[in-house]
């Protein structure tokens, strides 16, 4: 299960509630975020979002392929065959967006990086959080101040793409993706994504 979104959507705060709900239900889940969840994929989340001139288009999506490929041989496929649930706070739909979407590589050439890296995996349950602009941007300043990663301190049109490639995505696959309102509390955002995997049956019978 994956938590997307652009950013001030506070996925990282709603994985990590989503998980301890989880818990209470008496199911096991691994909390994992993307890039990162391993040490090679942590270490290249460094190259990735540091400040600086950083690599370009082409090489970025080569990076976030590689660590992807590494955590999910490393920590989601041993995971997943533990009989475990894994909320991964980002996955492909992310560099489908960003580096699709707001940079402009085609989405094949992703999906194409994602089948030799990662054999195609994808999430059974997409959570797309979606919050206006205006309350983006007042939480990632709220957040950020005036240090902002690489990739989230983009500039306003680039985030405006990566929100349409979101949305193009969600209307493409309605049996994948569950759209959580996201502009209010984070309890009321909770409670929803809840009611979404209750409605797609996947919490306890």
């Amino acid at each position: 299960m994956t938590l997307e979104g652009g950013e001030g959507a506070g996925k990282s705060t709603q994985a990590r509630l989503l998980v301890a709900a989880l818990a209470a239900r008496g199911i096991d889940a691994v909390l994992t975020r993307e890039p990162g969840g391993t040490p090679l994929a942590e270490a290249i989340r460094g190259l990735l979002l540091t400040e600086g001139e950083g690599p370009g288009l082409r090489t970025e999506a080569l990076l976030f392929a590689a660590a992807r490929a590494d955590h999910v041989a490393r920590l989601i496929a041993p995971s997943l065959a533990e009989g475990k649930w894994v909320v991964c706070d980002r996955f492909v739909d992310s560099s489908r967006a960003y580096q699709g979407g707001g940079s402009g590589l085609p989405d094949a050439e992703i999906l194409a990086l994602h089948r030799v890296g990662s054999e195609t995996l994808l999430p059974e349950l997409t959570l797309l959080i979606e919050v206006d602009p205006e309350v983006a941007i007042q939480r990632t300043a709220a957040r950020d101040g005036d240090a902002s990663d690489r990739i989230g301190g983009r500039d306003a049109a680039y985030h405006a793409r990566v929100a349409a490639a979101f949305n193009q995505f969600a209307t493409a696959e309605p049996d994948r993706f569950a759209r959580i309102d996201g502009n209010g509390s984070p309890e009321q955002t909770h409670a929803a994504i809840m009611a979404a995997i209750d409605a797609a049956r996947w919490g306890p019978a």
